[in-house]
């Protein structure tokens, strides 16, 4: 028997990339009902439809009671909740010299906020039943950090943090907890992030051309097999795992290519940051 099979599964960034991916997969591996959230409700409805045991929920996860609700509801109609994943997700890329504080107050609205909202509602609910899976979905980046992106990579070592101390805690209560630190993937991340102070088109081609995108079918196949076994973190391919490990083994090493392709991106800021286009 599968062991998501007749599982009751909920996937916040459920719309596209990986959560889509992870709620196709789910579906597939014979869930009994996987809860589709995203704020995107055009494209819930879509992956919904596409999937026999899928149902659509509009959630903006940056909002406490959307994601009360959002549990809540699945309880109520399906009286569990066996797996929740909390995978919804923005980017805000830039220098820190050039981020406001709304831009900070943005990704750690959505990025931690989201997942401390959905980890404690579904906490709440796994305890009562005395069992039940938490995902929380990470990145690399909350692993090892990332210049350029030091609001994501705050927001993604706390997630890290939080899944880990947590982990600890439920064990006794019956409840599992994992975090998910995939690589780069193709998805529309990159796309929809906002760029501070560097020419947009610009740094997704050098970010493209400097990381191999794995394909989002993988990295959720990766992070349930990770889930299956119950890992506590879950790093999606072995390059990435090698990444991670060059971090902790030689940080003096890892800090040095970090400078170098901070280096490598300042002309793209030098030559727009007097047209800072307008992103909050």
């Amino acid at each position: 028997m599968d062991c998501f099979e007749n599982k009751v599964a909920i996937v916040t960034g459920g719309a596209s990339g990986i959560g889509r991916a992870l709620c196709i997969e789910l579906s597939r591996r014979g869930a009994a009902a996987v809860v589709v959230a995203d704020v995107n409700a055009e494209g819930v409805r879509a992956v919904a439809a596409a999937n026999r045991c899928a149902q659509a929920m509009r959630v903006d996860v940056s909002r406490q009671e959307d994601v009360r609700a959002l549990v809540d509801e699945t309880v109520s109609r399906h009286g569990r909740l066996d797996l929740m994943i909390n995978n919804a997700g923005i980017a805000i890329c830039g220098e820190v010299r050039d981020l406001t504080l709304a831009h900070w107050q943005r990704v750690l609205d959505v990025n931690l906020w989201g997942v401390i909202y959905g980890t404690t509602a579904a906490y709440r609910v796994m305890v009562e039943q005395g069992c039940g899976h938490i995902v929380n979905v990470a990145s690399l980046d909350g692993l090892a950090p990332m210049p350029l992106s030091a609001p994501y990579t705050a927001a993604k070592h706390a997630v890290v943090g939080l899944s880990t101390a947590l982990r600890i805690e439920g064990a006794a209560l019956g409840v599992k907890v994992s975090v998910a630190c995939p690589g780069t993937v193709q998805t529309n991340i990159l796309n929809t992030a906002t760029f501070v102070g560097i020419k947009r088109q610009e740094a997704i081609a050098e970010m493209r051309s400097g990381f191999k995108m794995a394909d989002p079918a993988d990295c959720a196949r990766a992070i349930l097999r990770g889930v299956e076994r119950n890992r506590a973190i879950i790093v999606d391919t072995w390059l990435n795992r090698l990444f991670w490990r060059l971090y902790r083994l030689s940080p003096s090493l890892y800090i040095a290519l970090m400078q170098t392709g901070v280096e490598h991106m300042r002309p793209l800021r030098e030559e727009s940051i007097n047209t800072l286009e307008e992103t909050i």
